[in-house]
C-alpha cells in the first residue's frame, strides 16, 4: 500500500485519528509514534496497568520497535512531520 516504511509512518501520523496515552494523557500520532511514546516514555508496568496487556503483546509492540527502528529513516520522518 505505500512504498516504505517512512511512508507508512507519515500516514499514521498524518490522516489517522490521534490517540491519547491511557498512561500519561498525552495525545499522541496513531500507530508507531504511539508505541513509541508509550515505550520511551513509560516503563513496561506503567504500559501493562494502563492498556491491560499481556507480556506477549508487549513483546510483540517492542519487537515491531525495534523492526522499524532498524529500517526506517527516523531523521526523513521527522523531516516529513515537520512540514
Amino acid at each position: 500500500m505505500f512504498e516504505d516504511v517512512e511512508a507508512t509512518v507519515v500516514h499514521q501520523a498524518t490522516e489517522h485519528e490521534r490517540r491519547e496515552c491511557k498512561v500519561c494523557g498525552t495525545v499522541v500520532p496513531d500507530g508507531y509514534l504511539a508505541i513509541r511514546h508509550a515505550f520511551t516514555e513509560h516503563s513496561r508496568a506503567e504500559y501493562v496497568r494502563a492498556y491491560g496487556a499481556s507480556s506477549e503483546a508487549v513483546r510483540e509492540r517492542e519487537e515491531l520497535l525495534e523492526e522499524i527502528e532498524s529500517v526506517a529513516d527516523m531523521q526523513a520522518i521527522a523531516t516529513e512531520l515537520k512540514r
